[in-house]
C-alpha cells in the first residue's frame, strides 16, 4: 500500500478547485501551497483536507471549503504591514494563513478547545505573529474593549 501523497493532493486542489474558482492571486496561492492544510484538519478527516468539502472540526462547527478560503484570502488582498482581527480562529488554518500574510493576527474564538489546538498547530508552523483570545468578539475580550 502506497502513503497518501500530501503535496500531489495539496497541489491538485489549488490547480483543480481554487484557480478555477478565479483566484489567480500568487501569494494566496503560494500561502495556500505551503501551509500544510492537513496538519489543520481533526485526524478523522485528514483523509478529506483538500476535498472541496466543509470539514467538521467539532462544536458544531465546520472548516471553510478550500475554494471559500482562497477567495476569502485573494479578496483581502493583505499586505506585510497589514495587523489582521480574525473573529472565529476554528481549525486555525485559516489563522495560519493570514500571518504569513500579515504583518501580524490577533483571533479570538468562544470556543476554548479551538484556541488550545490553534496555538500548539500554529508553534509547530513556527508562526509567532499571531496572538489567540478565547472570548466573544461582539462583547470585547480581557482588555480588548
Amino acid at each position: 500500500m502506497t502513503a497518501f501523497n500530501f503535496e500531489q493532493a495539496r497541489f491538485n486542489m489549488i490547480e483543480q478547485q481554487i484557480r478555477p474558482w478565479e483566484v489567480l492571486d500568487q501569494r494566496a496561492l503560494d500561502t495556500l501551497a505551503q501551509i500544510p492544510r492537513e496538519d489543520f484538519v481533526p485526524e478523522r478527516y485528514r483523509h478529506l483536507a483538500f476535498s472541496d468539502v466543509a470539514i467538521p472540526i467539532g462544536h458544531g462547527e465546520i472548516m471553510l471549503k478550500p475554494v471559500v478560503e482562497g477567495r476569502l484570502l485573494q479578496a483581502l488582498a493583505l499586505q506585510p504591514t497589514d495587523h489582521v482581527l480574525e473573529v472565529g480562529t476554528g481549525s486555525g488554518y485559516l489563522t495560519a494563513c493570514l500571518a504569513r500574510l500579515s504583518a501580524s493576527v490577533v483571533s479570538v474564538d468562544l470556543i476554548p478547545d479551538f484556541i488550545e489546538e490553534a496555538r500548539r498547530k500554529l508553534k509547530a508552523q513556527g508562526l509567532n505573529n499571531v496572538v489567540l483570545h478565547v472570548g466573544d468578539a461582539s462583547r470585547g475580550w480581557g482588555g480588548h474593549r
